[in-house]
């Protein structure tokens, strides 16, 4: 798997995990989800990803053929 796919993975996973724990904990868990939107609305605009710099020095492979 490259970065990419990894990341949205991820953030998918959390997405619906908060949503889970909203559910059938406490809402408070919504703003999780509100994080995790934010920061990948964030990054398309500005390329900068921390989970990806983490990933990048865990050794996973970037998507581009270089």
């Amino acid at each position: 798997m490259t970065i990419d796919k990894v990341v949205f993975a991820v953030a998918g996973s959390f997405i619906l995990l908060s949503l889970l724990l909203a559910h059938f904990h406490s809402e408070l868990w919504l703003w999780f989800t509100a994080f995790v939107g934010a920061n990948l609305l964030q990054s398309a605009f500005t390329g900068f990803c921390p989970m990806a710099i983490v990933l990048k020095k865990l050794g996973v492979k970037s998507g581009c053929a270089f």
